[in-house]
């Protein structure tokens, strides 16, 4: 079955968003929102693209805000079955990164376990999209050949940390963190103690794809300082290729922002 072919009755589609703007969702992705008799959303899915919905569409909002709404992932999962069981064309918005760090592969395994059909139609990831979009690529033939992406909704020095930080400072890639703002400052700080040199550009972009946009830069040793006030979701580069950024953060997002 092609993610291009059209949702059948009884199904499940988990559809990544892009991160932010409707107009970086794939063909594919807007066809199953189209389509879709139930709309499962969470905050981080583009909006906009809820104006392809039928009119007829159950919108549910399944959000986890951190310290705010929260949905579970079982409820989630419920949802999904059980509408899907109903005969319902379902489709699970998320945000471009689901299948990087989101939940999207326990929503998979859930729907196959229960015998529900399901399709993963892909997201662009955030991770490298929304540096793209303050101008900074994250690989740079000549100077840097690779990147590596990390979650950061954990401090180094917490007992469920598994991220080898000695191997990320000495590995000479590009580093992209994700989930990261509240351990910003404490991420920065163990990998300048591993050896990454802490004049080393950073940047952190804040609601990459959107119309507010926000791109702040400095120092490794300073990042954390001068993104103070920035909330979730916020992508964080550092590396040299993060010198790009200063020079477009007072440029608009790549994307004209326009609605559906």
């Amino acid at each position: 079955m092609s993610t291009l072919d059209p949702l059948e009755a009884g199904t499940v589609a988990l559809v990544g968003g892009g991160p932010g703007d409707p107009g970086l969702i794939t063909v594919a992705g807007r066809a199953a929102v189209e389509q879709a008799d139930v709309l499962l959303v969470d905050h981080l899915a583009p909006q906009g693209a809820l104006a392809w919905a039928r009119p007829d569409a159950d919108l549910i909002d399944v959000s986890k805000l951190p310290r705010g709404a929260f949905t579970s992932q079982e409820r989630i999962n419920e949802l999904l079955i059980s509408h899907a069981r109903a005969g319902r064309r379902v489709v699970r918005l998320k945000g471009g990164d689901g299948f990087v760090f989101g939940r999207g592969g326990e929503e998979l395994q859930a729907c196959a376990a229960a015998g529900v059909a399901v399709r993963v139609i892909p997201g662009v990831t955030s991770s490298v999209a929304v540096p793209a979009l303050a101008g900074v690529p994250v690989t740079h033939r000549g100077l840097v050949q690779g990147f590596s992406v990390i979650s950061g909704h954990v401090p180094p020095d917490d007992p469920t940390c598994s991220l080898n930080y000695r191997a990320l400072a000495t590995s000479g890639t590009t580093l992209v963190v994700l989930m990261g703002v509240a351990n910003l400052a404490a991420i920065s700080r163990e990998l300048i103690a591993q050896g990454v040199a802490p004049a080393t550009p950073a940047a952190v972009i804040a609601r990459g794809g959107h119309p507010d946009q926000e791109v702040r830069t400095a120092s490794i040793a300073e990042i954390a300082d001068a993104a103070v006030g920035i909330n979730p979701p916020a992508i964080t580069v550092i590396g040299e290729v993060a010198r790009w950024a200063a020079a477009t953060s007072s440029l608009t997002p790549s994307f004209a922002m326009q609605e559906a």
